[in-house]
């Protein structure tokens, strides 16, 4: 598989740690992950920002791993965060887990589905 990353020269730069978008040549596989709420196994949701963005993480990561996969497959996620004061330290907790992979990505402010969850994340990769 091919990625090349675009960020058009003549148009408004990255605000962030994403690209414009992607252009994926030669792809076998897709995979479609569901947005993964910020639970630990066990059913424990962790109290800290960071904590509940590293669950998510680890489980899209998880279910790549089930599906031959890895951080570097991804090619596109979207974020729901409940409050944009997290944007940061979102970022932050996506590059480090992620190794600094860059993808196409879209941040929305939404309310979330359970009391108590800071963000949930879909994402699709391809091999």
């Amino acid at each position: 598989m091919a990625i090349k990353r675009i960020n058009a020269a003549d148009w408004a730069g990255v605000f962030g740690a994403y690209v414009q978008a992607l252009e994926v040549k030669d792809t076998t596989r897709r995979v479609y992950v569901s947005g993964q709420a910020p639970v630990r196994p066990g059913g424990i949701l962790p109290d800290t920002f960071k904590e509940q963005a590293e669950a998510v993480w680890n489980c899209i990561l998880a279910q790549l791993r089930a599906a031959n996969m890895d951080a570097k497959n991804i090619v596109k996620a979207t974020t729901f965060l409940v409050d944009r004061k997290y944007r940061d330290e979102n970022r932050d907790v996506r590059m480090e887990m992620l190794g600094g992979h860059t993808f196409a990505l879209t941040v929305v402010l939404a309310g979330m589905f359970e009391d108590g969850w800071l963000l949930e994340i879909d994402a699709i990769a391809k091999k």
